[in-house]
């Protein structure tokens, strides 16, 4: 995710306690992107290292613990690795104190929307743009057979890669995360997109009775209707039916397309 946030509490006579903070970024310093940080009461911003305030002021309980929240955002342009380490000090009454909290900018999958039925013509085209000009900003590309109308995009720079499918004609847009910011790509998990991943059988869907055409082989282009299938061979038997003699014909699943189902 872009966003990630540390809740933390603190507790002390003073009525007060001032808080500023500390940021490094690396690897590469003045060079990594800025990172957005941020510190929330209840739910509110109430500093930011884009703002103009060095430090802010935060009421104490009287009694009990004070409950706060320190949010930092990946910025677009961060690289894989990239990493920000932010310092919270507080001080109060001569008091001080500081808890460190660090983040690491990991590749994120995203979803592209395409054309229906274009998908593999956008993979085509976007796969040799994943290197290009020295910027690795896609990892990985998935097109699952099942889904119509989207591929997923492993990356890291979403500025970059918007750029990379603007030309793309059959490519529409990134998905969008209306709820972190009308500029956020949304982004989905591995565990999110596992059942894409674990190979299918190839005769799952078909049934007997189903008319189907064989799309490679001997008998490429006849239509047949199935009469047999093997699940443990991942094969079908069918039936040629323009033939002059029916003639049972044994296939690899993956060898015929479903035209009309069983009714």
């Amino acid at each position: 995710s872009r966003a990630v946030s540390w809740p933390f509490s603190f507790s002390t006579d003073a009525p007060k306690v001032t808080f500023s903070f500390n940021i490094t970024t690396g690897p590469d310093g003045e060079d990594a992107p800025e990172w957005s940080v941020s510190l929330k009461d209840d739910g509110y911003e109430i500093w930011s290292n884009f703002g103009t305030k060095a430090e802010v002021k935060v009421e104490a309980p009287e009694k009990g613990q004070k409950q706060l929240e320190l949010e930092v955002i990946c910025p677009n342009g961060a690289r894989y690795d990239d990493t920000v380490t932010v310092v919270v000090n507080a001080a109060a009454e001569g008091e001080t104190d500081s808890i460190e909290f660090s983040a690491r900018a990991t590749q994120s999958i995203m979803i592209l929307k395409t054309q229906i039925d274009q998908e593999k013509s956008v993979v085509d085209s976007l796969a040799p743009k994943a290197d290009y000009g020295g910027q690795k900003d896609i990892y990985a590309i998935l097109s699952p057979a099942t889904l119509r109308g989207y591929v997923f995009v492993e990356g890291m720079n979403t500025d970059r890669m918007r750029e990379k499918t603007k030309e793309i004609k059959k490519a529409r847009a990134f998905v969008m995360d209306k709820a972190i910011g009308e500029d956020a790509v949304a982004e989905t998990t591995i565990a999110d997109i596992d059942h894409y991943l674990t190979p299918l059988s190839t005769v799952v869907g078909i049934v007997e009775g189903d008319l189907v055409e064989l799309v490679n082989g001997p008998f490429k282009g006849e239509k047949a209707r199935v009469q047999q299938i093997d699940q443990a061979k991942e094969e079908i038997t069918v039936e040629l039916i323009e033939a002059m003699v029916p003639i049972p014909v044994t296939v690899k699943g993956d060898s015929v397309r479903v035209i009309e189902k069983e009714k």
